[in-house]
């Protein structure tokens, strides 16, 4: 099957991109010992786990769900953060992780040591209390009054001995130069603790398989945390499946407001989120910035929301029903948050191979929304 006998909207993951980007991330493994690890929030398409778990350490899991995914689906080194366990859930918890890592001194105090009886390396989050970004505060786990991670203040030293090692999250879709900020930080507020411990982790946000990125830069920051003993874990989400995703769509209708408009078959709202949230505009493969080119139009979805609406594109030719538009970056924050509002229906998801061939790995139909009501 070629791209355009594929069914739309349908998300598609490039092999060889996903493949390279994997590559970049196994080099930083290899030259430096540091292990990087899969977040599962960013990209969970388990039908490539057993590939990325070539390349990679293992899975980085936000809850109970995404650590039982992780183990089913790649079985390595399985890590897991939450900013609060239930307590009926922490037991099957603790038979699927390795590392656990807590929020707070409280949970550590009440969880702490079942997890250490288990055999489990166990983790503290701390906040640095370093914001590395501007403009996007709910992207920003350092902002005043952030629910992750204990600062200084509120760190017990007397629980040092459960702690095999700390944990912190600062950045989102940066380069190694914030991080380098963030150790900085790390260093001032909790470095007196860590020579006790065995393993650091900085966390995603690392954009390191993007063009320009300062890997030499990220090198020495690994190296420099090894001086203190520690083994090195980095867990990106974006990184893994950066540019490998692309989100298929057709033209449904074209009209007019004041502006030229076309309704897709693919939601900002329900199938690429982030447009929304970020936000941010996608890119658009063939089009130009608004203006740009002779004929724009807003690009919209088909749900009643107003604000449905992924942005301002231009184009050679006016766009005709029927037409198909590919977007890019797609692989990554959309299939694990796309939603059915509306009753719209999930887009298909496929593979591409280095030949252009493509194979559609599900497809959703009504029973998956109507299972997600009942």
């Amino acid at each position: 099957m070629r791209q355009h006998e594929l069914p739309t909207p349908c998300y598609l993951v490039d092999i060889p991109k996903l493949e390279e980007n994997l590559k970049i991330l196994r080099g930083v493994m290899d030259r430096t010992g540091c292990h990087i690890l899969l977040a599962q929030k960013a990209f969970s398409m388990y039908a490539l786990y057993p590939f990325i778990g070539q390349y990679l350490t293992g899975c980085a899991a936000s809850g109970l769900f995404e650590a039982r995914l992780g183990r089913e689906e790649m079985n390595k080194e399985n890590h897991v953060f939450s900013p609060a366990y239930r307590e009926d859930e922490f037991e099957e918890i603790l038979s699927l992780s390795d590392h656990i890592v807590f929020n707070s001194c409280a949970q550590l105090e009440k969880f702490g040591p079942r997890a250490k009886a288990a055999g489990k390396s166990i983790g503290l989050r701390i906040n640095p209390e370093c914001s590395t970004q501007e403009g996007h505060e709910i992207y920003d786990p350092c902002a005043p009054g952030s629910r992750l991670g204990t600062t200084r203040e509120a760190f017990r030293p007397e629980l040092l001995p459960l702690l095999d090692g700390f944990h912190f999250h600062t950045l989102c879709e940066q380069d190694a130069e914030p991080l380098s900020r963030t150790l900085d930080a790390v260093e001032e507020k909790f470095g007196e603790f860590l020579p006790h411990l065995k393993w650091l982790n900085f966390g995603g946000g690392h954009h390191i398989t993007r063009p320009g990125y300062d890997i030499p830069l990220l090198e020495q920051c690994i190296a420099r945390m090894q001086q203190y003993g520690l083994e090195i874990y980095l867990e990106p989400g974006e990184a893994i499946a950066l540019n490998a995703g692309l989100l298929l769509t057709t033209v449904l209708e074209t009209q007019r407001n004041g502006i030229d408009i076309a309704i897709l078959d693919t939601s900002a709202a329900c199938h690429m989120p982030d447009v929304l949230e970020m936000p941010y505009r996608p890119p658009l493969l063939s089009s130009g910035e608004a203006g740009e080119k002779p004929y724009t139009y807003r690009l919209g979805g088909p749900t009643c929301l107003a604000g449905d609406i992924i942005g301002d594109y231009s184009f050679d030719e006016p766009l005709k029903p029927g037409q198909r538009l590919t977007f890019g970056d797609m692989a990554i924050y959309s299939m694990v948050k796309n939603n059915t509002f509306n009753g719209m229906p999930l887009p298909a998801i496929a593979v591409q191979d280095a030949d252009g061939d493509c194979r559609i790995i599900r497809q959703f139909g009504y029973e998956d929304f109507k299972m997600r009501l009942s």
